[in-house]
């Protein structure tokens, strides 16, 4: 917890101008929608060193190729998101033992499978003004693509819901969530764990081209005792930058751990794309 919180630090005390509906390499969602008619298409690639899944306690250094997403501006005040991948490999460095362990029909040092995908919608409840933030809610399904086979997967479907808030300052940007998420247990279907959801993260201009960012992003378990394998607390601290060049924009970030079953150190770099698909005629009904 300690490194994650010293990284996160460095990055706020720097200081740049507003990363409206931010994505790459941030997971914290900002209000603002990307606006009517737009569509961002994002991919990148991630790696992850020392990923632990409790179901199948199986370790070792995951590499997502590539991690994909796009975000559809259905309003000036909605957007429609889609996330995932096609390709999960983890480099097996450790077999523990685990609920599902002998479930996992991977015999060598590799496995695979297909990235979970994630659907859902966000949309501006009030915009940003001079005194108070922009506030934004969001609801999203995360669908059981991967499998209890791989070693990978929860095979579950959970429901999230947030409230989300930005604000500009100068040259930087603060953007914070909070909210629920509806975790099915792995190993009874019939029960759920209910968990806290948070988002915090900075937004730091340099330039008109380049901007630094940071964040604290991941789920909290308020269950008492131990929670439900698979349901358990996690987090991801991030500090990178992005680089923007006309309708393109480059990113990379250094990823850390908040608990001891996340990731020690990883890795990400992904491009977006945002283009104009279509325009919104007003409507001819009387």
């Amino acid at each position: 917890m300690l490194r994650a919180c010293v990284l996160f630090v460095l990055a706020l005390v720097v200081a740049a101008k507003p990363a409206a509906g931010q994505r790459r390499p941030l997971d914290t969602q900002d209000p603002e929608p990307i606006g009517a008619g737009r569509v961002l298409i994002e991919t990148g690639v991630t790696n992850a060193r020392n990923e632990f899944y409790t179901l199948s306690g199986l370790q070792g250094n995951l590499w997502q190729l590539p991690v994909l997403g796009c975000v559809v501006g259905l309003s000036p005040i909605a957007d429609f998101q889609i996330s995932g991948g096609p390709y999960d490999r983890l480099n097996i460095t450790d077999r523990r033992p685990a609920p599902l362990a002998g479930v996992v029909s991977a015999v060598g040092q590799t496995t695979h499978a297909v990235d979970d995908i994630v659907i859902g919608t966000k949309i501006r409840l009030a915009p940003e003004s001079a005194k108070r933030p922009g506030v934004g809610f969001r609801f999203a399904v995360r669908l059981p693509n991967a499998k209890h086979e791989s070693g990978l997967g929860q095979d579950t479907t959970d429901f999230s819901a947030s409230l989300l808030a930005g604000k500009t300052a100068a040259s930087v940007r603060v953007v914070a969530n909070a909210g629920v998420m509806i975790m099915s247990q792995p190993l009874d279907a019939a029960k759920q764990n209910d968990v806290l959801t948070y988002g915090l993260s900075v937004a730091h201009w340099l330039s008109r081209t380049a901007e630094i960012v940071a964040e604290i992003n991941g789920r909290w378990s308020t269950r008492g005792g131990v929670a439900p394998v698979g349901t358990e607390s996690r987090g991801i601290a991030r500090v990178g930058g992005r680089y923007t060049v006309g309708s393109i924009r480059l990113d990379g970030a250094l990823l850390v751990g908040v608990t001891s079953i996340d990731p020690s150190v990883g890795m990400t770099v992904g491009l977006t794309y945002v283009f104009r698909a279509f325009s919104l005629a007003p409507s001819s009904d009387p």
